[in-house]
């Protein structure tokens, strides 16, 4: 086994942060003491994986989150000092919001600073083209979970020297349902020496209240949460010792696990709102107190089209019967539930009467999933019912009109061009109602839905396929439930105000918001009058008043020069994001304009933007490359697209979790690395894993189905030698795949790939891109990296290629090989794969210490056995061929005894085409 091994941390959110042991993801400290061409990170047992933590020493993190009149600045700053004599690979990762721009990322190295630039984007490709010519994984920045986004980097440390990373973000807080929130996750499960979070909230306009608290605060705890809070300013930090972190005095675990909360409002004492104004920019927050809300008139648009089969029609339903309970009396809706028919409950708007809801409450119960997806005609039925009502004065007159759109696929019945949809969803709305498009889970169309409700006075959310999927569908709706204001107009000087943010809006909902930003022309601000125009619930609503310059040293008289230009920022980051809107649903004319003033503003202020891309220039490898690393912005179809890849590589399993800690689900299954046979789990969030050790020139096994004709057999291969600690890894460097059925046979190696097509063989190398399709075979090859194996209705399998740099002394290139799809094989599939493909029932019980602190033991009951087992991590390496993604998983020792049928030699053949 080689000597990697790995010490992670890991920041995320606004001040945002947890060190995790290596089941986690995190700043990851990882030893290969050979060279840093060394692509086997995962070719190691799990048992070897700790031992070498002392000598890499994280001896600082920082965490300073300051918020200034809602724009919150993020500075994380970790420092790392490599104690061994040997140089070691450091991997810096953060997860930040997905609404923030980072704005500034550096490294310093052996006094060296090396700071990122922002560049427009194209400019940026050229560099990240290169640098995934030389085979580095160059991207920096990917999903990570529903609301944030990964930052990752890593870099060569050479032995007694020290890394600071320094990354910096920013992001305007949106108010919601009463309050602002910071999140601060912290999960170190690791002890810390000099582990400080700090958030200080500045808000000129006075602060109501802050509240904080976390999951993991036990009385001991408690105190070391220091909160100060006067008028004007909050200031809360978290900074416990390394023996208050521990578990116990004479142990190495953390009681630190949970999520810190911080929780906040402003005072609202002015109908007109709160302006400020620094430096010649401006700021105009608008919330006033003590309105009445206005009643709604809401057309519910449900698709039950065949998609929405199972558990997401379950979901949609529980949702909608808590959101009919929460209508007011004075609200009107409707209900409409499409496929490629579209079927009202009522041909008419209806009172929400107590009586109308149980009735109402009824027919949702029978709602049933069938067809295709006629989204157009579903829409523009629930326009034409609210026009029709509205002409025929049904409705309050002071009302507001709304469509909520729920779908989960893509338009097939009926229109389907989305242009189309669009351009008629608008025409019969013609500005008169507000659309909000709900998408359901990674089928959906996202961009159809985003522009449908943007050009519509509305906005579109996902909503993902999970178990709190009806709770998300409740938590949109709570959001738009109480509207207090219609058409709101804010007002300002033509002869003052040089740029101005959207300063129009359709609404504004209780517990929410409205914020206008601008640049003034003229400093002369003696007749800076703000006026307020909007429709209340009985009366218009009128408000004006005078602005005056916010003077923050007076304010602040005890802080110097924290501030700096925060109202300009704020004023580029919302302008930033309204023109982003623009350039999806505008006019072409509209988007091209927004388009380069995003890019322009994001130049200046150093953003990264979807428009641009930071470029992060390491220090020089060892075999001559640099290997420059891109931070992108993901846009919403991006964040889609990944995660409807994810899905599609873990099988996209759906099943429900037991109540007991009994599972049985359809896994996807694995063997990588040295070799490493992973059985994931995506339902339980768990895995199984186990080795193999076999001599090389060994042929294993994986898969074998006499029903449908289809073998898969590898050859296991060794390192060039030994290592000087006597170790040799071994690995998988060559797939027979048999179809008999369907007259296919691939021989894969790592030089090449051997197909035998129409009674003769021919290659394909590597080093092209290629695809090849027939009746009865698709092949995607992309260069240098995977071969995507698809058999007509039968299986997909993936085998990655791992090159490591050919001088290495000791290893070699070697191949991992994935099923991402095997549902239609027979119950017979066996080999030390394919045994899995149907799942696997076990239960996990009697947790208790292992022989490491961080990897306990456990007993599993699979099989009718009882095996001890420790938990531990693999690798997936999917999504990040580099560095692999770690996978908890479940270790079973020796070979894999008692979870795979029989011992491992019984998987042993012949030849690589071979059944014995």
């Amino acid at each position: 086994m080689s000597g990697v091994w790995g010490v992670r941390l890991l920041l995320l959110g606004c001040g945002c942060l947890w060190l995790s042991s290596p089941t986690q993801g995190a700043l990851i400290i990882s030893s290969d003491q050979e060279t840093v061409q060394d692509t086997q990170g995962a070719a190691r047992s799990l048992q070897k994986r700790s031992t070498n933590k002392a000598m890499v020493e994280v001896s600082s993190v920082m965490v300073h989150c300051t918020v200034t009149s809602r724009f919150a600045h993020t500075v994380m700053t970790t420092k790392a000092l490599n104690k061994a004599n040997q140089s070691q690979e450091i991997f810096f990762e953060v997860d930040l919001p997905k609404t923030a721009f980072i704005s500034n990322f550096s490294m310093e190295i052996e006094g060296m600073v090396y700071v990122g630039v922002v560049k427009e984007k194209q400019t940026a490709k050229k560099q990240y083209d290169k640098a995934v010519s030389s085979g580095q994984t160059a991207g920096l920045v990917k999903v990570s979970g529903r609301k944030m986004e990964k930052f990752s980097v890593s870099v060569n440390i050479a032995g007694q020297s020290d890394v600071t990373f320094v990354l910096t973000y920013e992001e305007l807080l949106q108010r919601k349902m009463g309050q602002y929130e910071i999140l601060i996750r912290v999960k170190p499960k690791q002890l810390v020496q000099d582990f400080k979070i700090v958030t200080n909230i500045y808000e000129p306009q006075g602060i109501a209240f802050v509240d904080a608290h976390a999951t993991f605060l036990s009385n001991e705890l408690l105190p070391l949460v220091e909160k100060t809070v006067t008028d004007k300013k909050a200031h809360i930090s978290f900074s416990p010792t390394m023996d208050q972190q521990k578990q116990c005095a004479d142990c190495d675990g953390t009681l630190i696990d949970g999520d810190f909360i911080i929780k906040y409002d402003v005072k609202h004492p002015q109908a007109f709102g709160e302006i400020q104004i620094v430096n010649g920019y401006f700021v105009h927050f608008f919330a006033p107190p003590d309105l009445e809300r206005i009643p709604k008139n809401v057309a519910f648009i449900i698709d039950r089209s065949g998609s929405m089969h199972g558990q997401k029609m379950q979901q949609t339903r529980e949702a909608l019967l808590a959101i009919l309970k929460d209508l007011h009396r004075e609200d009107h809706f409707a209900l409409i539930a499409f496929d490629h028919r579209i079927t009202p409950w009522r041909n008419n708007f209806t009172k929400a009467t107590e009586e109308n809801i149980a009735e109402a409450l009824k027919y949702v119960k029978t709602i049933q999933q069938y067809g295709s997806t006629n989204i157009n005609d579903a829409v523009l039925k629930g326009v034409d019912m609210l026009i029709k009502d509205r002409k025929a004065n049904n409705l309050p007159e002071r009302s507001a009109d709304m469509i909520i759109l729920l779908t989960d696929g893509m338009p097939n019945e009926g229109e389907s061009v989305p242009s189309r949809i669009q351009d008629n969803v608008r025409n019969a709305i013609n500005g008169t109602m507000s659309l909000y498009c709900l998408g359901f889970g990674n089928d959906v169309d996202y961009s159809l839905l985003n522009v449908m409700a943007q050009q519509n006075k509305g906005l579109a959310r996902r909503i993902y396929e999970a178990s709190d999927a009806s709770l998300q569908l409740q938590g949109f709706y709570d959001e738009v439930a109480s509207p207090l204001l219609l058409e709101v107009d804010l007002r300002y000087p033509d002869n003052t105000v040089d740029i101005l943010t959207t300063n129009h809006f359709s609404q504004l909902f209780n517990g929410s918001e409205l914020i206008v930003a601008g640049r003034l022309s003229d400093n002369n601000i003696d007749n800076f009058m703000v006026e307020v125009f909007a429709i209340g619930y009985e009366d218009d609503f009128k408000a004006q008043g005078q602005a005056s310059t916010v003077d923050l040293d007076v304010v602040y008289p005890d802080e110097e020069h924290i501030f700096g230009d925060h109202i300009e920022r704020l004023w580029a980051y919302l302008t930033i994001q309204q023109l982003q809107e623009k350039s999806k649903s505008g006019t072409p004319d509209e988007k091209a304009n927004a388009t380069a003033k995003v890019l322009e503003m994001s130049l200046k202020y150093n953003f990264v933007t979807p428009l641009t891309s930071m470029v992060v220039t390491k220090p020089e490898m060892k075999d001559g490359l640099d290997s420059p690393l891109i931070a992108d912005k993901l846009t919403e179809e991006q964040r889609q697209e990944a995660e409807r890849n994810r899905n599609v590589f873990r099988g996209n399993i759906a099943s429900s979790r037991q109540s007991t800690p009994v599972y049985s689900y359809r896994p996807t299954v694995l063997v990588d690395g040295d070799p490493h046979f992973i059985i994931e789990l995506p339902e339980s969030e768990d895995a199984l894993c186990f080795n193999i050790n076999e001599k090389p020139g060994t042929i294993l096994n994986l898969v074998t189905d006499p029903t449908s004709g289809i073998l898969v057999n590898g050859e296991i291969i060794g390192d060039k030698q030994m290592t000087p600690d006597g170790h040799m890894n071994t690995y998988f460097w060559r797939f027979g795949i048999i179809h008999k059925t369907l007259g296919v046979k691939l021989e894969v190696t790592t030089q090449d790939i051997s197909v035998f097509k129409d009674g003769k063989w021919f290659k394909l190398q590597w080093s092209d891109s290629a695809s090849l399709k027939s009746p009865n075979m698709d092949l995607q090859l992309s260069k240098d990296r995977s071969l995507l194996v698809t058999l007509k209705d039968s299986v997909k399998f993936l085998i990655l290629l791992h090159k490591v740099w050919e001088k290495h002394p000791y290893h070699r290139n070697y191949l991992g090989f994935y099923t991402l799809d095997s549902h239609l094989l027979s119950s017979s599939v066996h080999g030390l794969l394919g045994q899995f493909y149907h799942g696997i029932e076990y239960e996990v019980t009697d947790l208790r210490p292992g022989e490491v602190a961080e990897k306990p033991d456990a007993t599993m009951h699979v099989k009718g056995q009882e095996l001890n087992v420790t938990r531990g991590w693999q690798r997936d390496f999917r999504t990040n061929l580099k560095n692999g993604e770690n996978i908890p998983c479940w270790f079973i020792h020796s070979n894999g005894t008692g979870l795979i049928d029989g011992e491992a030699s019984d998987y042993i053949v012949s030849g690589l085409f071979k059944t014995v």
